[in-house]
């Protein structure tokens, strides 16, 4: 699904650029509310961790491959509009330093894997936990359907922006219909591992799950009348206190990301990604321009003058993991400071202060 530069006009990708930076200043004020001591490391963590992921291309049609997008990972784990920058920075890394996306269609990848991706999931998932019963379970089922629909919702978006801006001739309808029908197919295993890892996650520490925060709602008990919280009990409270464990949670899942990034990765599928397959068949690539970084050192995820290639490409995925959690969390602690600040300059309450 990343968009190279010459598959969208000038005019389209300069409007989406605009929306995407929109976007991405929304998401930077909605992000303090997301943002506390336990969600700020987390979140570098979440764009690490779906950099490294995106480099597992997994086989889902003959000839064609696929990948995580990330979307609906990042909007359940942390939030949607921190889930937007988790996303963002991902691509943001992946075009510079990987010569993968345009930087021209930087805006439309935006757009497209993080925007649309945050939106649809998030909805569907939030839609799900009210009609399901308030369980584990269900927030699993409820993430599975929202990754699920979020990379067809992808690709009927790329597909109205090339619609709008296209540079081939190509019919739209032979478009819509190539792209929409392998990503359903892509859809299913973003889906697999969205739910994989959301499921993992409430197993260990469902405190840091902030789609599932309605299940550590107080237990209420009724008191002479009232509803009143129940007491916490202390295992519960332990592992509830913001950084009980969270640096443990944090280290294990930075090394499970530097593992999938520089060894996994070189078992990946081979085949081209979903558009990739659509563009070759189709013809849409036709005016495909070569990428502005394509002399970049870490250039097609690969580090230039180490010849093996197994070595080349696990150093380049580290690397990668290494940058997109140091920028990641960097971004999510200025976010959290400015928000911590802020509420620091808010006069005292008047009962407060009497």
């Amino acid at each position: 699904m990343h968009v190279p530069d010459g598959f969208i006009d000038a005019p389209v990708s300069l409007a989406a650029g605009a929306a995407a930076a929109g976007a991405v200043a929304v998401s930077l004020r909605g992000a303090r509310r997301e943002l506390d001591e336990r969600a700020a490391p987390l979140a570098g963590l979440v764009a690490a961790f779906i950099f490294a992921v995106q480099m597992l291309n997994f086989p889902v049609a003959a000839g064609t491959s696929g990948h995580l997008l990330g979307g609906a990972l990042a909007a359940i784990l942390v939030g949607p509009y921190t889930g937007v920058l988790c996303v963002s920075v991902v691509l943001l890394m992946q075009g510079v330093l990987f010569a993968d996306g345009g930087l021209t269609a930087l805006g439309v990848n935006v757009v497209n894997m993080a925007v649309v991706t945050v939106v649809v999931a998030y909805a569907v998932f939030r839609g799900l936990l009210k009609l399901l019963p308030d369980t584990r379970r269900s927030v699993t089922v409820a993430a599975f359907a929202g990754a699920l629909l979020s990379v067809p919702g992808a690709a009927v978006t790329f597909t109205l922006l090339y619609a709008l801006g296209g540079t081939t001739d190509v019919s739209v309808g032979k478009v819509f219909t190539a792209m929409v029908g392998v990503h359903v197919l892509i859809g299913i295993g973003e889906a697999v591992i969205t739910a994989a890892t959301v499921a993992a996650v409430l197993a260990v520490r469902p405190d840091l799950v902030h789609g599932a925060r309605t299940l550590a709602s107080p237990l209420k008990l009724r008191v002479g009348g009232e509803l009143v919280d129940a007491p916490v009990a202390a295992p519960a409270a332990a592992a509830a206190r913001p950084g009980g464990s969270t640096r443990k949670v944090w280290a294990t899942g930075l090394v499970t990301a530097l593992v999938l990034a520089g060894f996994v990765s070189f078992y990946a599928s081979a085949s081209p990604d979903g558009l990739e397959k659509v563009a070759a068949d189709q013809g849409i690539d036709q005016k495909v321009q070569e990428h502005a970084a394509a002399d970049s050192p870490l250039a097609d995820y690969s580090v230039k003058d180490v010849d093996d290639v197994r070595l080349s490409g696990g150093l380049a995925g580290v690397i990668g993991v290494g940058a997109t959690v140091a920028v990641g969390t960097g971004i999510f602690w200025t976010v959290r400071r400015r928000r911590a600040d802020e509420s620091a300059a808010l006069p005292a309450s008047p009962s407060a202060a009497g």
